[in-house]
């Protein structure tokens, strides 16, 4: 249980003329779709730097897993690069956690950006080194999905110490999900898939006391009330503070139970507050919060607010 922000390392905020490293832990993307996240950044005054291997790539993954744990090893030593923002998501940051260097991380701590696989990765951080990170888009923009507010939202995150507030919308699929009640606890979680893959391994997070964040993708709702009932089953959401629900998009199938009865039945009984309806996830306007840093969920206000990961 961690219950104090002074047990987190929270990593200096971005400044303008830094240098960030563009890494793909995960799946591969390409130079034309990394373009307009690059152009984005260099807007804020940053210097995005592709890794080298960032756009290599083996079957479903993003190269070897010796070149993308050599690229997050190289960001996490180089004392030039002041942040690590992640091109997208897909399936691989698992394979390649337990090469990280956290003697590295812990020497010189520096944000890191990322959200859906990426979970895997800021787990594992947290597990390492404490370290608080940014859920967030990735550098493989995609305007249609990511707009302005999605991109001021990141801005925001990585570039400002100034605390995130997330309002509920009324329009999100999971805004019926909801306990009443005020909670406050360390914000921990992300894509649930990745929460569910991570029981057995040493990176599942102890949860007692936290809020837990959670959203997914493409996962119908029986799969997600597996993940749910696996996670009861080993007890990870005993003690929970709060529980924060973000988009689940694209989650439905061709039975009546949707996935706002599953997020309800597997959740609602645990007497804790709940909040959904959160725009954080994989769908349109996703916007951006730490991980790692104390949160407060109010579902009299419908916020979830989140202290800063940087400082």
């Amino acid at each position: 249980m961690i219950s104090e922000d002074s047990a987190v390392v929270r990593p200096p905020v971005l400044r303008p003329g830094d240098t960030v490293l563009l890494v793909s832990p995960s799946g591969p993307t390409s130079p034309e779709r990394v373009a307009r996240g690059m152009e984005l950044l260099t807007g804020w005054g940053l210097r995005p730097v592709p890794a080298p291997n960032a756009y290599a790539r083996h079957g479903y993954l993003a190269g070897t897993d010796d070149l993308r744990a050599a690229d997050l090893n190289a960001a996490f030593a180089d004392p030039q690069v002041r942040g690590v923002i992640c091109t997208r998501g897909g399936y691989g940051a698992q394979r390649i956690v337990d090469a990280i260097d956290m003697a590295a991380v812990r020497r010189d701590p520096k944000v890191v950006a990322g959200f859906s696989d990426i979970t895997a990765l800021q787990l594992a951080l947290w597990r390492g080194a404490r370290l608080a990170g940014v859920h967030g888009p990735g550098a493989a923009w995609r305007d249609e999905r990511t707009s302005l507010r999605s991109a001021e939202s990141l801005h925001a995150a990585l570039m400002t110490t100034e605390p995130v507030t997330v309002e509920a919308v009324p329009t999100e699929e999971t805004f019926g999900v909801r306990v009443p009640g005020r909670a406050t606890g360390t914000l921990l979680g992300g894509n649930l898939c990745l929460i569910a893959a991570s029981i057995g391994t040493p990176d599942l997070p102890d949860l007692t006391g936290a809020v837990l964040l959670i959203e997914d993708v493409q996962e119908p709702p029986y799969k997600v009330d597996r993940m749910l009932t696996h996670l009861r089953r080993v007890g990870a959401l005993d003690g929970l503070a709060g529980v924060a629900v973000g988009q689940f998009t694209d989650c439905g199938d061709g039975w009546e139970t949707t996935i706002v009865d599953v997020l309800t039945e597997r959740l609602g009984d645990l007497g804790v507050p709940i909040l959904g309806g959160l725009p954080i996830g994989h769908g349109p306007d996703q916007l951006t919060v730490p991980v790692g840093t104390t949160a407060t969920l109010d579902t009299t206000t419908n916020t979830l607010q989140v202290t800063p990961a940087v400082r």
